[in-house]
Order: structure tokens, then C-alpha cells, then sequence
């Protein structure tokens, strides 16, 4: 008995338009790469040991610098949690778009079948009416 492997997933379109984007963009690229960098627990890390050492080593009044520091550091995590939010905005419009266009097709599809069968049971009917009442 051969073992089949599994199927592998198939990905909704929007998600290989979006990744088939990114890839091809090196600042899309980067920007996900400190996106995600900066959404761990490993970048938490990091900045709490370095700062704690910075303020209780190598500056005897580290508030001034380190307030300008953090604000600057601050600034451009905003910008890239923006970034995320507008990449999130884009695949939810890209997948609702090709979500509406799927079942604008589905409801067509189902439609003109819908009348098709209209078509065939009033055929059959009118057929047997026929049969009923000796071609008359």
C-alpha cells in the first residue's frame, strides 16, 4: 500500500498576489523583515538590557539622551506599524475583491442554471400534459 502525501495547501489568491508583490520589492521586503523584528519578544529583550546597561554605566544622566532616543526610536516604530496596517488594509481589499468577483460568478453560474431547469421542467411538463391528454 503506497502512502499518498498530503495536498498541499492551496492559498487564496489575494495571499500570492500580495507575497508575489512584497518579494519583488526590496524596501517591502525590508520592512517586513523589521516589522516583524520588532514585534518580538526578542527585540523587548534586547532594548530593556540595553538601555538598562547604557543608563547604569555609560551615562551618569542618561534621561536627556535617552528621552531623544526613544522618541526617534518611537517615530519610526509607528511608521512601521503603519506600514503593517496598510499592508493588512490591501490584502483585506485585494481578497475581498476577488472574494465579490467569485460570487458574482457563483450567482450568475447559478442562475443560468436555475433557468435552465425552469426551462427543462416546463418542457416536461407540457411534455406530459401532451402524452395526458392525446396530443390534442
Amino acid at each position: 500500500m503506497t502512502q499518498q502525501s498530503p495536498k498541499p495547501l492551496q492559498q487564496h489568491p489575494a495571499v500570492v498576489k500580495i507575497r508575489e508583490r512584497r518579494a519583488a520589492s526590496m524596501q517591502l521586503r525590508l520592512a517586513d523583515r523589521i516589522t516583524k523584528f520588532a514585534g518580538s519578544m526578542r527585540f523587548v529583550y534586547i532594548h530593556a538590557i540595553g538601555f538598562a546597561i547604557w543608563m547604569l554605566f555609560f551615562e551618569e544622566s542618561p534621561w536627556p539622551t535617552l528621552t531623544l532616543v526613544v522618541s526617534l526610536e518611537a517615530i519610526f516604530l509607528s511608521t512601521f506599524v503603519m506600514i503593517g496596517q496598510n499592508r493588512q488594509a490591501e490584502f483585506q481589499q485585494l481578497k475581498a475583491d476577488h472574494d465579490f468577483n467569485q460570487q458574482e460568478l457563483e450567482l450568475k453560474t447559478n442562475t443560468e442554471l436555475t433557468r435552465a431547469i425552469h426551462h427543462m421542467t416546463t418542457e416536461l411538463h407540457r411534455r406530459l400534459i401532451d402524452e395526458a391528454t392525446g396530443g390534442r
